[in-house]
């Protein structure tokens, strides 16, 4: 088929899809009220359904009185059964796929079950919907004329007693519809190469030579791919290499620490940006609109949200609430019951609404990763915020950051202490430092108050890393590529120490 044939085609079908998020976004709390009956009733004779009785939940109330919340803790025992064969226990039909993740709370492997529906009616639907909403906002693009450059895991896949597992990335590829694999670049046996350097260098020699007209994968390694890609070509800025090219949809980080990166080695005018969210558990929102912050959260994917105030957050009020009851502007965590078998389960992830007509969010970061030792409450996308406003003061740029706190020891005050790998230092490092700490205080008014007069904590500390520091820490985690991201924010030192360890051996 001629390749202006198949950019049309592909095109038209897309854009049907832009009926099927009308009617969500119209009636979105019917559409979450009827998913989740449909999801109890398909379930109510498996071993979790008969254990809670879903033949006899007849509403919202029934199901969050009956079922109980769940971490992946709780459902470990569980969820091995199910990766020995086992059948019926969470899900009706059988799960033959796991997604493996380590995520960035622990060094032990998580298996995420990703069931026949959640494949198809989830992630694949996303990616449907993802391209269905840039083309519905840019009537002229011409993604079908080249291929779509994909920057997944790096595990292959395994499989044992009939189910496999592996990175998402890796799944999803490997279980691709043939006519997203058609117009994807590398090739399946390059994307499913389990060694990262080796893998990084096969992608770089076959996708200079395609017509590249799309990106997607997480910001850090992507960008790492792409000044490989300059290095290996010559060019001084990727619209050199693929002149066609119009958007990169990323996830997995926040975008903000390196959109200044991108923007002045892709050079590209009229260049896109689409921000998505996804994880091994499902897909939950993407950006709907050009040059837009919010993500349209999706309600028809199989996936029922619950939402715990971060106020209340593992205090003795906890309070769990429904879609309908959200409001704009708080701190949610999220809780969600999946058409892969996970029921009112804790994803870690926390989120706020900035519109609830539509339902919009913005990713927040982590129940796990924030830095409270001292009542400060700073959460990641307060972090971030303060990083943007202090590189683009300083014109600097930065590769990888973490922070920790530093503990009262009964004779100093606490602090921050701050690892920041740049790939353009400032000039002057005490400036820089000084300047975080002041975004730090604008941006959250609890580290202000902290800061005061040096009242509780002192200014921050700040170690500049060695180049390379973040990559080594990964690499001997056996976390090089795919999903795997630096802990922005720990309550702990753990992460910092063996970063400091690493860093004097550098």
């Amino acid at each position: 088929m001629p390749i202006p044939i198949f950019n049309s085609i592909a095109s038209w079908i897309l854009k049907k899809r832009i009926h099927q998020m009308e009617l969500f976004v119209k009636y979105p709390n019917e559409v979450q009220t009827e998913l989740l009956t449909d999801l109890i009733q398909f379930a109510k004779n498996t071993e979790i359904g008969r254990k809670y009785d879903f033949k006899s939940i007849n509403s919202y109330q029934d199901f969050a009185d009956r079922v109980p919340l769940t971490y992946y803790e709780d459902l470990e025992d569980t969820i091995e059964r199910s990766r020995n064969g086992e059948n019926n226990i969470i899900w009706p039909t059988p799960i033959k796929m796991f997604a493996k993740s380590s995520g960035t709370t622990s060094s032990k492997s998580k298996f995420i079950p990703v069931s026949q529906e959640s494949l198809e009616e989830c992630h694949y639907a996303a990616g449907k919907d993802i391209l269905c909403m840039y083309l519905n906002n840019n009537e002229n693009a011409k993604l079908f004329t080249g291929k779509s450059l994909r920057l997944g895991g790096s595990k292959e896949i395994y499989k044992d007693k009939g189910t496999s597992y592996g990175d998402l990335s890796a799944l999803l590829i490997d279980n691709m519809p043939f006519w997203a694999n058609y117009k994807s670049t590398p090739s399946n046996e390059i994307s499913l190469m389990n060694d990262w350097d080796t893998k990084m260098e096969a992608i770089v020699n076959e996708t200079m030579k395609e017509n590249v007209t799309s990106l997607a994968g997480v910001p850090s390694w992507m960008l790492v791919l792409l000044n490989n890609i300059l290095e290996k070509t010559g060019k001084t800025k990727i619209s050199e290499v693929w002149p066609e090219l119009e958007v990169y949809f990323h996830g997995g980080v926040s975008f903000e620490p390196y959109k200044t990166q991108y923007d002045s080695i892709i050079k590209q005018d009229n260049f896109r940006y689409y921000e998505i969210y996804n994880a091994s558990e499902g897909f939950f929102a993407a950006q709907d609109l050009n040059n837009s912050k919010d993500l349209l959260l999706m309600l028809n994917y199989g996936i029922f949200y619950e939402f715990i105030p971060m106020k209340t957050y593992r205090t003795p009020d906890e309070k769990i609430i429904p879609l309908s009851e959200v409001e704009v502007g708080q701190n949610y965590a999220i809780v969600i019951t999946t058409n892969a078998g996970l029921w009112r389960y804790k994803i870690g992830d926390t989120i706020k609404f900035t519109s609830i007509n539509p339902y919009k969010i913005r990713v927040t970061g982590r129940t796990k990763h924030h830095i409270n030792a001292f009542g400060e409450e700073l959460i990641i996308e307060n972090a971030e915020e303060a990083i943007r406003q202090t590189i683009q003061e300083t014109q600097s740029e930065i590769v990888e950051f973490t922070a920790a706190p530093i503990f009262m020891d009964g004779k100093t005050k606490g602090a921050h202490e701050w690892i920041i790998e740049f790939r353009k230092a400032p000039k002057n490092p005490d400036e820089f430092r000084d300047r975080l700490d002041l975004n730090l205080q604008k941006v959250n008014s609890d580290y202000e108050a902290k800061r005061y007069n040096n009242m509780t904590l002192n200014k921050l500390q700040l170690n500049i890393a060695k180049p390379q520091l973040f990559h080594e820490w990964l690499r001997q985690n056996d976390k090089l590529g795919g999903q795997h991201k630096i802990p922005r924010l720990s309550n702990k030192r753990d992460y910092v120490e063996e970063l400091l360890r690493i860093n004097q051996q550098l």
